[in-house]
């Protein structure tokens, strides 16, 4: 069953290792957890329901709690506080979008805010119910969980927007197709919440990020239905499916996705390397993206997150003889791992192979095969659950992200991972590392993690946090990054959209918002901050 107050399902558990709880005290110190509520005592707390009785909207306590947070730190320290401060009035879940658009319809003429709500995976604060006094219903796609049609012809698959990644993937390759799209929260994630917030997924390389994998749908607006026809390339004017893209929920509810599919590879591997520092293996993945060799990943660690993953790895004795090895043919204490994948035909995958081990020898890396490429497909979706091992020994570990040119990488990187651990406060230590995970012939996302250690109150860690995540994301923009390459802006990132957007075109945005959805009852709040509301 799902956790209520965390990540995944409660039957998977991922303990801290030894060797990795040592590192990780001999880094921050050690530290005390904080006592985490009872869920009991928490479902005591939901106040009674503000919304008139509706046969398709269940106000149970129990379910308004388990959809009343994301996953975000905030979100996290809620739950495991039991201090959740509001909670939906009702959650509906529909099983089609005749039955979205009827619920939508209810609650625009009862007054009712709408929050549309996927896997609820959101690390930004899409899906949190708004202080408002006006009753608010979160509308669950879950229901909507089925592949509705596959043109084999056009490779063109239909989708409820509810759908789970692993669904996705079961339903296509029982068929003989794949999407391809492998964000971390893939096991919850739903396709539509891909689209409403422009995902990524680990293999962009081979498949592309979500906005090259939509090809159109159905969005129920509080305007009425909006159809987008899938077309493989239009010059008619603007493309309305890049207005639906990131739209978090703020101009309509996506109900069904069409995306564009292909067959299942032949073959596919994950292969490990290493670079002797970070400048070498910078350029090195660089070098590869722009020769446009056909990897299907290919992700750079800097030393502090090379060292951090093996530590955590736990295999103490094979890690040091990996480490000699390797400080043998030249890569010692600075050296940085570099993941990489090759998918497709067997015959094509192999000479993409031999390119990218003859570009690794040449730039003074060194190959150490599949076994480590393994165990990352292996652990490839678990990294979430890394929070709750670090949190029952007293640690808080969250992420930041973002996207700049290449030239502006290593000092992004470096301004970055500065600024957090400048401003931990108070003596305390922030542990700090960081990868290149989605390259492009122009520049890279960079993915930050930061561990630091409780503080003797909930109030006073979600002060932290609020302090180190103010200076990560000022110090995106002073980058010139963007303020989010994958997590969407949700509510949390708001007030730095405007930075990348500009002034006319966050008038833009607001037109928009206000043209779909004039009243402000689709998750106000999310994307974009106050709004002007128009009431007609």
């Amino acid at each position: 069953m799902r956790r209520w107050n965390g990540w995944g399902n409660s039957n998977n558990h991922y303990p801290l290792k030894p060797s990795g709880l040592a590192f990780v005290q001999q880094r921050l110190g050690r530290a005390e957890p904080l006592p985490d509520a009872e869920m009991t005592a928490v479902v005591a707390k939901v106040p009674a329901s503000r919304l008139p009785e509706h046969p398709g909207v269940d106000t149970h306590p129990e379910i308004r709690l388990r959809h009343a947070r994301g996953q975000s730190l905030p979100d996290w320290l809620a739950m495991r506080s039991g201090e959740f401060e509001r909670f939906p009035d009702g959650v509906a879940t529909p099983a089609s979008s005749e039955d979205v658009r009827e619920l939508l319809d209810w609650a625009l003429e009862q007054g009712i805010t709408v929050i549309p709500y996927g896997g609820g995976t959101s690390v930004a604060g899409h899906i949190n119910p708004p202080e408002s006094d006006e009753p608010v219903l979160t509308l669950s796609l879950a229901g909507m969980d089925q592949l509705i049609d596959l043109d084999t012809e056009s490779q063109i698959a239909t989708f409820g927007a509810g759908t789970p990644g692993p669904m996705v993937e079961q339903q296509l390759n029982e068929r003989g197709y794949m999407l391809g799209h492998f964000p971390q929260s893939w096991e919850l994630s739903t396709i539509g919440g891909w689209v409403a917030s422009r995902s990524s997924g680990q293999q962009s390389m081979r498949y592309g990020r979500i906005e090259q994998m939509f090809a159109g749908g159905r969005v129920e607006t509080p305007k009425g239905t909006l159809i987008i026809p899938t077309m493989p390339a239009s010059s008619a004017g603007p493309d309305l499916r890049e207005i639906i893209l990131g739209s978090e929920g703020r101009m309509g509810v996506i109900t069904e996705v069409k995306v564009r599919v292909t067959p299942l590879p032949e073959t596919e591997s994950f292969q490990v390397a290493f670079a002797p520092d970070w400048e070498t293996g910078k350029e090195l993945v660089r070098k590869m993206t722009q020769a446009k060799i056909p990897l299907s990943m290919l992700r750079l660690s800097n030393a502090e997150e090379t060292r951090t993953h093996l530590m955590l790895a736990g295999h103490e004795k094979l890690v040091g003889i990996l480490h000699r090895y390797l400080g043998v043919r030249g890569c010692g204490e600075s050296k940085c791992m570099i993941t990489f994948g090759v998918t497709g035909d067997k015959s094509p995958a192999r000479h993409v192979l031999s390119q990218a081990r003859k570009r690794i020898r040449q730039a003074g890396g060194v190959m150490v095969g599949t076994l480590l490429g393994k165990k990352w497909e292996e652990s490839r979706f678990r990294s979430p659950y890394l929070r709750h091992g670090l949190w029952e020994h007293g640690y808080v570990v969250d992420t930041f992200e973002t996207a700049v040119d290449w030239n502006r990488v290593t000092s992004a990187v470096e301004t970055m991972e500065k600024a957090v651990r400048d401003n931990a406060g108070d003596g305390e230590q922030v542990h700090v590392f960081t990868h290149l995970s989605h390259l492009y012939s122009q520049g890279s996302s960079i993915y930050t993690t930061y561990v630091f250690r409780c503080s003797d109150s909930y109030e006073k860690t979600l002060a932290r946090w609020r302090v180190l995540k103010e200076a990560a994301s000022n110090a995106i923009v002073a980058s010139g990054g963007t303020i989010s390459h994958q997590h969407g802006v949700g509510r949390d990132h708001a007030p730095w959209l405007h930075y990348e957007k500009g002034e006319l075109g966050m008038a833009v945005l607001d037109r928009l918002v206000n043209h779909f959805d004039p009243q402000h009852r689709l998750n106000p709040g999310c994307l974009i901050e106050n709004a002007p509301r128009t009431i007609r």
